[in-house]
């Protein structure tokens, strides 16, 4: 299905990606989108956080996949989640309506897409989603923040999001200690996150990926 430049296309995992034609690039890896944002969000980054109470921050909610993805985990693990995100160009309803078909629960994907934008509203009883369609660049963001979701597009395609400027805002908003997890491993972005403050992990990757990273903010 093709949508404003944006077409659906089958993953490995039998889970739906999204090409953007605009940017050149898929939303989530044609090996398996959800086995992805399983092994780089939720296994390297949610589950790391043993806080009951957990805030996560993701930088471009994008499908909304991630975001439902720590939704179902925090059910699972009887955890309270506050979840913020940023995109600047939401997905349409037709993409959503397609793309959850690669879902497990279809109606609470949905919902997620369906609520409103710039409020903090609940999903569930314990989970609450605020969705900002903002620039990240321009946005004010308020912390602290448990874990971050750093799930833009490639600094090949969006190296004006991969700075160490914003690395150093996104450090600023992080509780001590804190994680920000993402799928790239290029050598200058991790140089970039050490350099404002992060101790950096280069953990095993998903199918057809070598390596991720996990940056630390430690406790003082």
């Amino acid at each position: 299905m093709q949508n404003m430049g944006r077409i659906i296309k089958p993953t490995g995992d039998g889970s739906f990606t999204i090409f953007d034609e605009q940017v050149g690039e898929c939303f989530h890896s044609i090996h398996g989108a959800v086995q992805e944002s399983q092994h780089v969000f939720i296994r390297s980054g949610f589950d790391w956080c043993q806080k009951a109470s957990v805030r996560v921050f993701e930088v471009g909610f994008g499908s909304g996949l991630n975001a439902y993805l720590t939704l179902i985990r925090a059910n699972e693990t009887q955890k309270r989640v506050d979840y913020e995100a940023i995109e600047l160009f939401p997905i349409s309803p037709d993409l959503v309506k397609t793309f959850a078909h690669g879902i497990e629960d279809i109606a609470v994907f949905e919902r997620m897409h369906d609520l409103p934008w710039q409020v903090k509203v609940p999903v569930t009883p314990d989970f609450y989603l605020t969705k900002r369609q903002e620039n990240i660049l321009e946005a004010k963001i308020l912390g602290p923040f448990d874990i971050v979701y750093f799930d833009v597009f490639s600094p090949e395609k969006q190296p004006e999001l991969w700075t160490e400027d914003l690395f150093a805002r996104i450090f600023d908003i992080m509780d001590e200690p804190s994680a920000l997890v993402t799928y790239c491993a290029k050598g200058e972005i991790k140089r970039r996150l050490r350099r404002v403050g992060f101790r950096v992990e280069s953990l095993p990757g998903p199918p057809g990926k070598r390596e991720i990273t996990r940056a630390i903010k430690p406790a003082k």
